[in-house]
């Protein structure tokens, strides 16, 4: 009988790693070079804006931090109930858009570095 376990080598492990993380870097490129012109050119948040600049984010969000599979759950979600674009006033909703779209990146990006650790 099959046991059902998939047996990838190191070497393929590796090799798909990279290859994510290289896809993750062309996706958080091309996110935040259509973010520009629809924010005017403005990563640096003016007075009292949330930054749409990713280390900020992470900051943010704590990904410095080791944390078990579980917490990127809850982190997405927390981040998601402040920063939502339907929980912000209509004139940020295109910022809010922005730092979802690279909240939700760079906690897909933490949790595959997580599990590549394990």
């Amino acid at each position: 009988m099959h046991s059902g376990r998939i047996k990838v080598s190191s070497d393929e492990a590796a090799a798909e790693y990279r290859r994510t993380n290289e896809e993750f870097e062309t996706e958080l490129a091309a996110l935040l070079s259509q973010a520009e012109p629809l924010l005017a050119g403005d990563a640096v948040p003016a007075e009292g804006l949330p930054s749409i600049e990713p280390a900020a984010i992470a900051v943010e969000l704590g990904l410095d931090e080791a944390r078990a599979a579980a917490d990127f759950g809850r982190l997405r979600r927390s981040f998601a109930f402040k920063n939502h674009p339907d929980r912000v006033a209509p004139h940020l909703r295109q910022r809010a858009m922005v730092r979802m779209q690279v909240a939700n990146m760079l906690i897909d990006d933490a949790k595959r570095r997580a599990a590549a650790k394990r």
